[in-house]
This record gives structure tokens, sequence and C-alpha cells, in this order.
């Protein structure tokens, strides 16, 4: 069995960790240890996107990931599709009340429109979008009923001291930010 310890470890780096010792078997077991949810959640989120059985439990604040990678695993089908990379609160660099207003323009048209993208991907100043007190947070929220995955980097939401106020979607990696836009059919940076 192969331990690894990501204690402590920013992102994306627990999910590197696991990813790299899952690829030095063939089957077999691999224990991840991280330190916190969102750590927690993307090794596990990874490791069932790559088709191994993880279970989990937690003692003294730290979790163990028990990672089982077997020959009859198959990993779920990389997801395709056009993902939309959000990267600020505002559309456009000129006024910021302006910017304000077209990006929730473009939010409920993007509702209205068929077919509907894969992913959006917040990163630095747009996960702002995806917080309480939104003014898009609704819109966000349906999309995602619809079946719009949505992601906000944990990276970005720890920096500007916001993780505790997201409302839609998940916390992301950046391991999984650039597999999503790497896989995907078309990528739109806003």
């Amino acid at each position: 069995m192969t331990e690894v310890d990501a204690r402590g470890l920013p992102c994306p780096q627990p999910v590197i960790k696991t990813k790299k010792a899952l690829e030095a078997i063939e089957e077999g077991a691999v224990t991840v240890l991280v330190d916190s949810p969102e750590s927690r959640e993307n090794v596990q989120r990874f490791a069932q996107s790559e088709g191994c059985r993880v279970e989990l439990q937690e003692r003294e604040g730290v979790f163990y990931l028990d990672i089982t990678k077997g020959q009859s695993s198959q990993a779920e089908p990389k997801e395709s599709g056009d993902v939309i990379l959000i990267t600020s609160d505002r559309l456009g660099t000129g006024d910021k009340r302006l910017g304000e207003i077209l990006m929730k323009a473009f939010l409920n048209t993007l509702w209205d429109y068929e077919p509907k993208p894969a992913k959006l991907l917040f990163i630095n100043n747009g996960v702002r979008l995806t917080i309480e007190g939104s003014g898009v947070l609704e819109t966000l929220q349906m999309l995602e009923k619809k079946g719009v995955q949505i992601f906000s980097c944990g990276t970005c939401l720890e920096y500007y001291n916001l993780k505790e106020k997201l409302r839609v979607g998940l916390v992301n990696n950046m391991y999984a930010t650039v597999d999503a836009l790497l896989s995907a059919t078309k990528v739109i940076k806003i």
C-alpha cells in the first residue's frame, strides 16, 4: 500500500501527488492524507473521475482517503463541451458599473441561450459572482439546476477570504481547471 502525505500542501499539489501515485500502480490501494475539506473534495473527485473507489475517514483533523484502483475500474469518460472561463466580476475593461451591468446581461442571456456551456469556471475576481450577495447568484443557481457545472477557484476564494460565502457550485483546484480547459470542445475567456 502506498501512502501520500499531502497535508499542508497548496492547491493543486494534493491532486497532482495523488495522480502520480495512482499512475505508479496498475491496481491496488493508495492512502492520501490531507488536512483541508477542499483538498479532501478535490482528491476524492479526481480519484472517482479516474474510476477508483474512495473510502474516507477523518481522525483528529486529518482526512484519510483510501483509494482503490483495480483492473475492473473504469474512468469516467472525459467530459467535453464548451467551457467559459470567467476571470472578473465584470465584463470588459471600461467603467466598473457598466462592466457589472454587462456581466449580469451576459449571464442572463446565457440562461436563455441553447445549447448551454458544460462548465463555468470562476477564477481571480470572478469568484465574487458565486458568493452570497452577488447580483447574478440566482441566475447561476438556475444554470446549475439546468446542468451547467459551476466551479470557483479555491485559492482565489481563500485569497479574498470568501470561502464561507460561496453559494453556488463547487470549489475547484488548478489541476481540475487545467484539465477542464484542455479537454473542452471550446474555451471562451471573459
